[in-house]
């Protein structure tokens, strides 16, 4: 419990610090009363409006009255929309989940598996062709990743969509899904082949491991329970974070492959310096990064009881 209350304290102070950053980062860039006003307009209707806004009190101001606002759940209106901010994310929220969700499951279900294999083999063909293609998956652009992808399974092949988003779960909605789900995975897939590389060769010389085969347990069950388990522990924490990075850092996937996600919103609302749905926006990012980290946290501590004790001693 102590571990618990320790890591939500640290975590609402996080929130904090990083709304002020957030907020005072989006204002200091750009005027965007040059952008939403009319040339027609005299100075009276310019200086009324700025007011409606809120833009003609002192920063401080402006971000103790957001702090207020943000307690009661309104993260401000939109300037272009004229809408609540935090609604106009929310719906474009489920699109980026989607996304994010599949591509996370893509990167665990072949990420893990690839690099075991590579792990406990290897100087096997597979293994070397296995890390090769992780080195690909550092090296090459996600946008250029796309538009080959585009080119070749939609043009060329005209086998599944390029761009939009079907039903969700359905099977039009699933071949929308395929082509930015893998482009979006590639990068996190790879990174998860090779920490699972790394983690089964380290933990396949440890001594529990050479006394479970000792005892003549199948080879399926010592990979499975005694490998598999040991190399959760770093695999889990990077992909918690990974998770809260695939979210925030959709943006790429989402523009190339027009998916109608937040980043699409948040790439719209950067070229009207629509400074609501930007700071909104970015919150929410980070609420979701903190929220992952601490679920991580937690998990970590539950696969190695040492965290706790650690934690608890402190």
């Amino acid at each position: 419990m102590v571990f618990v209350i320790r890591r939500i304290l640290q975590s609402a102070l996080v929130v904090l610090v990083m709304s002020l950053v957030v907020f005072v980062g989006v204002n200091v860039v750009g005027d965007p009363v040059h952008i939403l006003i009319s040339d027609d307009m005299t100075k009276e209707e310019v200086d009324r409006f700025v007011r409606q806004l809120g833009l003609d009190r002192p920063l401080h101001e402006q971000y103790l009255h957001f702090l207020a606002n943000a307690a009661r759940g309104d993260l401000g209106n939109s300037f272009v929309h004229g809408e609540p901010a935090l609604k106009l994310i929310l719906e474009r929220m489920p699109a980026t989940l989607e996304l994010a969700f599949a591509a996370f499951l893509l990167a665990v279900i072949v990420g893990i598996p690839l690099g075991m294999y590579a792990g406990l083999k290897p100087e096997a063909p597979a293994s070397r062709a296995i890390m090769a293609g992780s080195i690909l998956g550092f090296s090459l652009p996600t946008f250029w990743v796309g538009l080959m992808m585009i080119m070749v399974f939609a043009v060329i092949l005209g086998w599944l969509p390029s761009t939009g988003r079907g039903e969700f779960m359905t099977w039009d909605g699933l071949r929308h899904l395929a082509l930015p789900a893998i482009n979006l995975a590639l990068f996190k897939m790879a990174l998860v082949t090779r920490l699972a590389r790394a983690g089964t060769r380290e933990a396949a010389l440890q001594d529990y491991v050479k006394f479970a085969r000792a005892k003549g347990l199948s080879p399926s069950r010592v990979v499975l329970v005694h490998v598999l388990k040991n190399i959760l522990v770093p695999v889990v924490t990077v992909l918690g974070l990974e998770l809260g990075g695939l979210i925030a850092f959709s943006v790429v996937t989402e523009t190339v492959f027009a998916w109608p996600g937040m980043g699409k919103l948040l790439i719209d609302s950067i070229q009207r310096l629509d400074r609501p749905v930007v700071v909104a926006y970015l919150v929410i990012t980070v609420l979701m990064f903190v929220v992952i980290n601490l679920v991580v946290d937690l998990l970590y501590a539950a696969l190695d009881p040492r965290v706790r004790l650690r934690e608890m001693k402190a």
